[in-house]
């Protein structure tokens, strides 16, 4: 698990790729200070397993499923990536819970300036809006961010200067993408509600009721 707090701005040193796997190599400092093989880190919110690293680089494999539904596939050899450690017990969740499973992607629409803090309007497919409401969480490339407007095909969220300075989302320009993650607590919900037969449950519990106490 993760918090969307980014630890550090990496660089992708090499992408190997072949047919059934990419290997990526990162440069970091802050990641390897204690660094382990086996260790789960998130590269743009995408959870990646170290399958090497040495005291400049760490590897990682990725599989083609991922490949094909993150913004990973985009990288080229000197791009720069967010980069966050596993949290540990006892840490202060200081964004909010982060899975480093990828929900989709979205595509920016626009950047606004706002004082010191920048606008950025994200376009998402229908899949991934359902779970997008207003003031809730939102990770974009790993980075914890809350949602300030949302309509039918997009969403805003405000890019405050520590986050501006601390990540690569200002590198970002209308047209990129970006690696999405919704709240998950929406995803239980809709499989609490499932008219499935097979994951129905006897319950008063509705729609109605759970948006009367402000839970959807």
């Amino acid at each position: 698990m993760f918090t969307g707090i980014i630890e550090e701005v990496g660089m992708v040193l090499n992408i190997t790729k072949s047919k059934k796997i990419t290997v990526l190599r990162i440069s970091c400092n802050k990641i390897l200070e204690d660094i382990s093989l086996g260790d789960s880190i998130a590269v743009n919110g995408v959870c990646l397993t170290v399958k090497s690293y040495n005291s400049h680089y760490f590897e990682a494999d990725i599989m083609n499923e991922t490949i094909s539904k993150t913004n990973l596939n985009t990288l080229k050899i000197g791009n720069n990536v967010n980069l966050e450690r596993a949290l540990k017990v006892g840490d202060r969740l200081g964004g909010h819970i982060v899975s480093g499973h990828i929900d989709g992607t979205g595509t920016i629409k626009g950047l606004e300036n706002d004082g010191d803090s920048i606008w950025t309007t994200v376009e998402a497919s229908e899949d991934i809006m359902k779970y997008i409401i207003y003031k809730g969480s939102i990770a974009l490339d790993g980075v914890s961010l809350t949602v300030a407007y949302v309509d039918d095909n997009n969403f805003k969220v405000s890019i405050v200067p520590h986050t501006q300075l601390e990540t690569i989302l200002l590198k970002k320009k209308p047209g990129d993408i970006v690696n999405i993650e919704c709240d998950q607590i929406g995803k239980y919900i809709e499989k609490l509600l499932n008219k499935d037969e097979k994951f129905k449950i006897n319950s008063s519990i509705s729609l109605d009721t759970l948006k009367k106490y402000g839970y959807a």
